[in-house]
């Protein structure tokens, strides 16, 4: 199987995937740690993959987003972004619109309470 029908696999098979560096228990890099938080303080059931153990895979969700960085946040198929694109979103309520709109189940007081203590 090549990189590319691994990752559509684990897209296609998840409803929420995290394309990271580390696992969401045990982030590598301060990005993915940011984005792996936000998706476990909102209770989000999420898959981690570990870009760092397979050099294939690393580039490879590089190539099959055409985004140049880790970590990628996909959902019910969709790429929605990276650090920054979560960040904001998870900021402006966003990220909860798009996990309502998905049928995504996540913890709304959590989502709020991140707002509150970045506002």
């Amino acid at each position: 199987m090549t990189a590319k029908d691994q990752i559509q696999e684990t897209i296609a098979s998840n409803d929420v995937v995290l394309f990271m560096k580390g696992t969401k228990s045990m982030p590598q890099c301060g990005f993915s740690s940011r984005v792996a938080g936000v998706l476990n303080f909102m209770g989000v059931d999420f898959a981690d993959v570990n870009v760092l153990a397979d050099e294939e895979i690393r580039q490879g969700v590089k190539d099959f987003s055409d985004w140049p960085t880790i970590p990628q946040l996909y959902v019910k198929g969709e790429f929605v972004g990276g650090c920054d694109i979560i960040t904001e979103m998870t900021l402006s309520g966003e990220l909860d619109t798009l996990f309502a709109e998905k049928g995504v189940s996540f913890d709304k007081d959590a989502a709020e309470k991140i707002r509150e203590a970045n506002a």
